[in-house]
């Protein structure tokens, strides 16, 4: 899965929480997201345009967010509850991104 695909695939399952996402299709998201937020910043930066649409986007882009790291913690064999450890103060976040990095789990029904 490419970069592309992997942006329009999570918009298009913003409210999808069954399924996996796999960890190719997390990370090119994850790039892609940064790099698109980067660009709309440098419009802000130059009128208020850019900024309300920045801000539109970042509130727009929490429903991927989330359904996608519900489906990736799915995909790695974890329950939903999990997204809660980036909480814990100093080492939670690092847990967090340890936890994205791991491989799938193969499903016992292979």
């Amino acid at each position: 899965m490419g970069p592309a695909e992997a942006f329009t695939t999570a918009w298009r399952k913003a409210f999808t929480y069954g399924g996996k996402a796999t960890r190719a299709e997390y990370w090119w998201f994850f790039l892609t997201q940064f790099i698109v937020i980067l660009v709309l910043q440098s419009l802000g930066n130059a009128s208020e345009f850019g900024a309300v649409l920045t801000l539109f986007y970042g509130v727009a882009s929490i429903f991927p967010n989330l359904s996608l790291v519900v489906r990736r913690l799915r995909d790695i064999g974890k329950q939903w509850q999990w997204i809660f450890i980036s909480l814990v103060p100093f080492i939670g976040g690092i847990w967090f991104i340890i936890l994205m990095c791991q491989p799938s789990v193969l499903d016992e029904t292979n």
